[in-house]
């Protein structure tokens, strides 16, 4: 479970502005259920999702994420990771093959996810990516709703990955704008 909860460059937890927040979400709670709660609630409904919105900025780090209040699926769960393994929640990154059809035709991308190892019920996907009409995303333990349910010709990869695809961090790095990102998500 260590690798699960460690700090790296994007998952940047030891930050002051993510530390106070991690620290502020989990005021007068013990169980970490509630912690994750709290941080997915957060995570979810006050960072913008970059495509939503078409925001002119592409975050990486959890510390960007969190002073600009905007980022893709990708990035909204590295804030989330940092968020949780701030308070000791150990916490992985998921992948969904999904169509993109909303952005550009006939094109899949992955989308990003986080799985939660709580004390009860083990690992728990959650995705913080934000809700919206025909997406409802909820934490619910044990039962997972995710904010899409794989389609035709979609899937979810069953692996949990203690840092971001290396295909997720050369997107955030690359592609600045919305419009770069649309025409090159990581696949």
């Amino acid at each position: 479970m260590q690798k699960f909860l460690q700090e790296s460059e994007y998952v940047n937890f030891s930050h002051p502005e993510v530390k106070a927040l991690a620290q502020k979400l989990s005021v007068g709670l013990s169980d970490d259920a509630q912690i994750a709660k709290e941080c997915f609630l957060y995570v979810r409904d006050k960072i913008h999702h970059s495509g939503d919105y078409k925001d002119q900025i592409t975050t990486l780090k959890a510390s960007e994420v969190l002073e600009h209040k905007t980022g893709w699926c990708y990035a909204k769960s590295i804030l989330l990771a940092a968020l949780l393994r701030a308070n000791n929640i150990p916490t992985g990154f998921c992948y969904q093959r999904l169509s993109c059809s909303e952005y550009e035709d006939d094109i899949y991308c992955l989308h990003g996810l986080n799985a939660v190892h709580l004390k009860n019920f083990g690992w728990y996907k959650i995705d913080a990516r934000g809700n919206k009409e025909g997406v409802n995303a909820q934490f619910d333990p044990p039962n997972e709703q995710l904010a899409f349910i794989a389609q035709e010709n979609e899937y979810d990869l069953p692996e949990i990955y203690d840092k971001p695809l290396e295909v997720i961090i050369e997107a955030l790095k690359n592609n600045k704008t919305y419009d770069e990102m649309v025409a090159n998500f990581p696949v």
